[in-house]
This record gives structure tokens, C-alpha cells and sequence, in this order.
């Protein structure tokens, strides 16, 4: 980070740190930049300034030192700086045959000097003394102190640019935030005879937003984004240039989700939720050997890239407008990389909870605007259910039947719970859980325990820790509607002579009676399908609300049958992934 800062120092030696297109009130250009950064977490500060010979100093003090010790040092290293520029200007002297002898440079005075003008005595600390807006003298040289100015840390363009999809750069800043920072988009130059001025290899764009949606016009081209950090305070950093790697590349045309977008064009008001569970295919299966030939043979290799698949998501995702998202298997660098850069741009802030034996998780989404995070309680069921008092009858049930156990406790299965509360109504608070449960099709047994753990964890967050709120629960269940699991969220209970105790054998009969409080329907029905392979098709996901406090004002209608089987089956060309993303609108009653 601090490297890209030293270039920037040597560049805009004497120019203001004001945003490029004028304005800013900034220091006048004659003076020089004292850049400091000041971290209460951290034991030192650093400062970065250069000397009038154009040698450029890094310093890190401790941040409790007096002030007066670091003024020292640096008029210690000006009077070096100093040395060496006489030493060179008596050795030409010398070879061009100039009588003479160089006078000694003396130790320049240094002082710091508040932005109203009074000079800051040196026991004071460096934390407090280096403060924005004052003037540090060396010599007759004066700076500028620019305290935590807005700097960038990373800019990341996506690999896979397609035609009429949005472009989310990743952007990373250090006192900055990508809201309050400046974009503007470069296209590549056509080759000659395109009509434009020759010598220009980029051409600037109308585009001055964070998303950018490349037309058909730019096929071919790369492009280019500029970023200049900001902090919201008319402060601005040095930018930064990213360049993408490859052309835009032509878009797929017609997608499964472009019709249900016509439903979803706006975020719906204050005592609305739009809510989206998805399971949206980790990379780590999609890439296997297994997946290529046995599992999605139809699928044109290149749509089951990741880099592809996300041009996909973040389009299909963005246009529904959401308040919550659930997803599931999400690959954490997808998370990192894409998914979150992507939707923070659309409002929406995101958590990540991963499994601990895959490199795949789940991640949760939220509107900023119409949400913040009181609290989360992520637990994996494996551990809670032996480490965690709340389930100590059922883990004693379970013990009875020791083969059982063990495949409970080797899954890595896991619940996200995160309480939200109304950015408007403080009085409304939500409890948003997540979950992805064992995928075995013999597997009902292990996935009932794995519920009654969730369901005791979502009683715990939503009846102690926060009395009766609304509980909105998404995910993967892999559960159709005759399961089990099925029938014990929707219900309440589920027998111990249920069949889905015995679902890999009598010598895996596992049988109890449990019960939880909620009154949970499923919020979008139940789907004829809402995963769509070659070798299978069912209603698997659910958002499951709380009837009691949530009503469901609409729901959006899934792709057709017919478009979901364009291309056969799912993830396709113009599908990411094998199943199909619930949507509903709900309201508090």
C-alpha cells in the first residue's frame, strides 16, 4: 500500500489533494505534502514527506513519543539530505573547474505549527500533535500535514467482462470508502480507420459510476478504470488505473432470470422485505471431473467456469432488488473477490459464514438503508450440538445410536443467524437464519437432527436473546415436501415413528419425537422444482416465515418450464447454477 503511496508523493509533490475536476478548498500548490498515518490500534505513526533535494523520507515513531524527538530526527535526516546535495554540487564544481569551497549545510530548524497558526510545543504527543490541516516547517521548505488521507489499497477489474452485464470492480481503500470515491471508464481505442484521433490508446467513457455495463458496442475492447479515493470530506487520495485483461466479450442474449426482473425493478418500501435464498453452485463442485461428465454433461464447458457463472450472479442478483439474500455454497474467494464488492455497490452489505472441511459456505446479505446488524450467532451444528448446554437433551438422545452420531458429528454442515434490525423502525427487529443442510438422498435422519439443533439455536437467538421477533428462515434443505425435515419446520413436530428415521436402514433407525415453538410457512409454496439436473428435479429450498408476525405480499414467479429447459437442464449458458433462486415480498402484519 505505502509503495503505491511513495510514487504517488513523488508525483504530487506540490499539488493539492483535492478531487480532480476542481474544488476542495485544498492547501495552496506551492506547498508541499506531509502525509501521516495515524492508527489508534497501532503503536506507531508514519510519516512521509520529501525533502527539497527530492529525496523522499519514510519515518515511523512511536505514537506516545514527545513530539519534540521526532521534530529532531527530522531535521537529522533534512541535514543529510542536505550533505549528500552539497557533496554533488562541489564535485561538479570541481570538474567544471570552479574555485571555491561548498559551505556545510547547517541542521535546518523544524518546528510544526496547528492549523490556526501556533506553534505545537514538542511534549506534546505525536498522536495528537500530527493533526490535519497543520504546517510542518523545514528550513525555509513548508508542508502541508495530511493526516489519514484517503488512499487506495487495491483495485481489481473482473477477469470475464460479457456485453450487458455489469462490471464490479473490487476497490479496497484505507480511509476512504468506495461510496465516496471518483470513477471514470476508459474504453480501448478501435484500430485505425475506426474514426478516432490517432496516438489515443484509451477513450473516456460517459460512465462516471462504480458499476459500469459495457454495450455491444465495446465487444472487443478492453477497458480501463480510473479510481480516485475519497472520504466523504472533500478529501481526496492519489488514484489508481486498472486495466482489464481481456476484451468485453459478447453476452449470452436472454437469460432465465430477465422476465422475473420486470418484478423486481425496485427495492420495495420501509414495511416491505424483499427476501432471495439461492443456492448458487460452488466452483469447488462445478470444476470437478464428476460434474464435467456425469453430472452436468449438457453444460457447455465454458458456462461452468467461475468467471463466467459470476457475470450471471451478480446480474441476476443485483436486479431483484433485494433486502435479504441468502446464499449458499459460496466459494469464500467468490465472496471476497466478487460477490461482495458486487452487492456492496447495490447497497447491500454481506456476512460469510464457511464450512470448516470446505472451502465453500454461506453467505448473508442485507440493505444498509434499511437494515443494520444488532448481532450474529453462526454456530456448525457438530459442534454445537456436543459443546453447547442448549442441546444437551438431544445430544443424549443421540448417543443411543452411536452410527448415527458419527455421521452427524463428520458433517460440516453449519447455520448462519444474523438479527437485524429496521434502519426506520427500531421496534422492528428480524432474525434471518441460513442454512444448508446434508445433501445424502438416504440421508432424512442426519438432516432431522441437524434441524432440531437449528431450530433449538434459532429459539435461543429469537425467544431469550431477543423476545419474539420474527424469524425469516432460508436455505438449502435438500428436503423435498414429503421429507421429514419438511414436515418438522412446517408443523412444529415430528414423530419418532416417522420414516425418514429408518431413511438409510433399520441398522440406522434413529428414533425420537422432537418439537419447536414456531409457526413457520413456506413463504413461496412448494415448487414443482427448485433444482433442475440431468438425473433429478424436486423442491429442495425454502424460505420459511413466521406466520404469526410475516405475511407474504407476492411472490416472484419462477423461470418457465420451458426456459429452464432450453438448454436441457441446469447450470446452462444462460443459468449459473442448478437450482433456481426463491423470491418474496413480505410485510410485517
Amino acid at each position: 500500500m505505502w509503495r503505491r503511496l511513495r510514487s504517488a508523493l513523488r508525483s504530487l509533490r506540490g499539488s493539492p489533494a483535492a478531487p480532480p475536476h476542481g474544488g476542495g478548498g485544498r492547501p495552496p500548490a506551492a506547498m508541499e505534502r506531509a502525509v501521516v498515518r495515524c492508527v489508534p490500534s497501532e503503536p506507531k505513526l508514519s510519516l512521509r514527506f520529501v525533502l527539497p533535494d527530492g529525496s523522499a523520507r519514510h519515518m515511523q515513531r512511536d505514537q506516545a513519543e514527545p513530539l519534540g524527538r521526532a521534530l529532531a530526527r527530522i531535521a537529522t535526516n533534512a541535514a543529510k539530505g542536505y550533505g549528500k546535495a552539497g557533496k554533488k554540487s562541489k564535485k561538479a564544481r570541481a570538474e567544471g573547474g570552479a574555485e571555491g569551497e561548498a559551505a556545510v549545510p547547517a541542521v535546518p530548524a523544524v518546528r510544526l505549527f496547528s492549523r490556526d497558526g501556533a506553534a505545537v510545543a514538542e511534549e506534546v504527543p505525536n498522536a495528537a500533535a500530527w493533526q490535519d490541516g497543520a504546517v510542518l516547517h523545514i528550513g525555509d521548505a513548508r508542508y502541508r500535514v495530511e493526516r489519514n488521507p484517503p488512499v487506495l489499497t487495491e483495485l481489481r477489474l473482473p477477469r470475464s467482462l460479457l456485453a450487458g452485464f455489469p462490471v464490479c470492480p473490487k476497490v479496497s481503500a484505507e480511509f476512504a470508502a468506495p461510496q465516496h470515491c471518483l470513477f471514470r471508464w476508459f474504453r480501448e481505442q478501435r484500430p485505425a480507420g475506426g474514426g478516432e484521433a490517432a496516438g489515443e490508446a484509451w477513450v473516456e467513457t460517459a460512465a462516471a459510476e462504480r458499476v459500469f455495463t459495457p454495450s455491444n458496442a465495446l465487444v472487443g475492447l478492453r477497458l480501463k478504470l480510473r479510481c480516485t479515493p475519497g472520504d466523504g470530506e472533500q478529501r481526496y487520495g492519489p488514484a489508481l488505473e486498472v486495466e482489464s485483461s481481456s476484451p468485453v466479450e459478447a453476452g449470452p442474449g436472454a437469460c432465465t432470470f430477465d422476465a422475473r426482473h420486470l418484478y423486481t425493478k425496485k427495492v420495495c418500501g420501509h414495511g416491505s422485505v424483499r427476501a432471495v435464498s439461492y443456492n448458487i453452485l460452488a466452483d469447488t463442485y462445478a470444476q470437478t471431473e464428476f460434474s464435467r461428465t456425469v453430472l452436468y454433461p449438457y453444460c457447455a464447458p465454458y458456462a461452468l467456469e467461475i468467471d463466467y457463472r459470476q457475470n450471471l450472479l451478480k446480474k441476476e442478483l443485483a436486479g431483484y432488488s433485494a433486502d435479504l439474500i441468502c446464499l449458499q455454497e459460496v466459494d469464500k474467494s467468490v465472496f471476497v473477490d466478487s460477490l461482495a464488492p458486487a452487492l456492496d455497490a447495490f447497497g447491500l452489505e454481506g456476512l460469510f459464514k464457511i464450512k470448516e472441511k470446505q472451502h465453500e459456505g454461506l453467505a448473508t446479505f442485507y440493505r444498509r438503508d434499511k437494515f443494520s446488524l444488532l448481532s450474529q450467532h453462526d454456530i456448525a451444528f457438530s459442534e454445537a450440538l456436543v459443546s453447547e448446554p442448549l442441546h444437551k437433551e438431544l445430544c443424549e438422545q443421540l448417543a443411543k445410536y452411536p452410527l448415527v452420531q458419527e455421521k452427524v458429528l463428520q458433517r460440516s454442515s453449519v447455520l448462519q443467524v444474523s438479527v437485524l434490525q429496521s434502519t426506520t423502525d427500531p421496534s422492528r427487529k428480524l432474525c434471518v437464519a441460513n442454512t444448508h443442510l446434508y445433501w445424502h438422498p438416504k440421508g432424512g435422519n442426519i438432516r432431522l437432527i441437524q434441524i432440531a439443533v437449528a431450530m433449538s439455536h434459532i429459539q435461543h437467538v429469537a425467544c431469550d436473546l431477543y423476545p419474539r421477533i420474527p424469524v425469516i428462515f432460508c436455505g438449502d434443505f435438500n428436503s423435498t415436501p414429503s421429507s421429514g425435515a419438511y414436515s418438522f419446520i412446517s408443523s412444529g413436530g415430528i414423530a419418532e415413528d416417522h420414516e425418514d428415521w429408518v431413511s438409510n436402514g433399520e441398522e440406522e433407525r434413529c428414533s425420537m419425537s422432537l418439537s419447536h415453538p414456531f409457526k413457520l410457512l413456506s413463504a413461496c409454496g412448494e415448487p414443482a422444482y427448485t433444482n433442475y439436473v440431468g438425473g433429478f428435479h424436486g423442491c429442495l429450498d425454502y424460505i420459511f416465515i413466521d406466520r404469526n408476525a410475516l405475511e407474504v405480499e407476492q411472490v416472484i414467479p419462477l423461470p418457465s418450464h420451458e426456459e429452464i429447459t432450453t438448454h436441457q437442464a441446469l447450470p446452462s449458458v444462460s443459468h449459473p447454477s442448478d437450482h433456481i433462486a426463491l423470491i418474496c415480498d413480505l410485510k410485517w402484519k
